[in-house]
This record gives structure tokens, sequence and C-alpha cells, in this order.
């Protein structure tokens, strides 16, 4: 008897897709602007909100909550391509250390 694989690869495509619907509204490659108030602004007009906006050694960082979480999104401030989207751990903040000790 020969097992359908298709429950596998199912399972296997929702691990990688579930958490990039986190990311839905922006991706990698998007091009957002480079006018801080203009990012604040699209990002805001999707409901998150913005906690930081920063623009430094070419890169503008910005960081938002979405349903409690926090997420940073980085983007070049040459192009206003994003070039990074990360889920903060919430432990730690710019300095590195842990904030719960």
């Amino acid at each position: 008897m020969t097992r359908n694989p298709f429950p596998m690869i199912s399972a296997a495509a929702l691990t990688v897709l579930i958490p990039a619907a986190a990311f839905a509204n922006f991706s990698v490659g998007d091009t957002l602007g480079t006018d801080l108030e203009e990012i604040r602004a699209k990002f805001e007009a999707q409901g998150y909100t913005v906690t930081e906006i920063e623009a430094e050694d070419g890169e503008i960082e910005v960081e938002y909550l979405m349903d409690g979480q926090e997420y940073e999104v980085t983007i070049a401030s040459d192009t206003g391509t994003v070039v990074e989207i990360e889920a903060e751990d919430g432990d730690d903040d710019d300095d590195g250390e842990d904030d719960d000790e």
C-alpha cells in the first residue's frame, strides 16, 4: 500500500507560510520610500503602531507593534527598499543586555 505524501508536504508548507503571514503587508524587496513621515504613514495606514523610526548608517529602522508582537523593518535609506524584516524577542534593547535581569 502506498502512502499519500500530500499531508506531509502540506504540513511542511504551512510551517513555512504561517510565520510569513505575520509580515503579510510588507515584504523584503518592497519599496516604502525614504521619507520617515511617509514611511510612518504607510505603517499606520495598515493599522500598525510605530514605536520607533530612525535613520542612521545608511538604513531606516522602523519598529512597530502588530497583535502585541514587536517587529523591526530595515529599509535602505538610498532606495527606500525593505532589506530585512524580523520579529523582536523582547528580551533586550539596543544595548544587547537582557532587560529582565
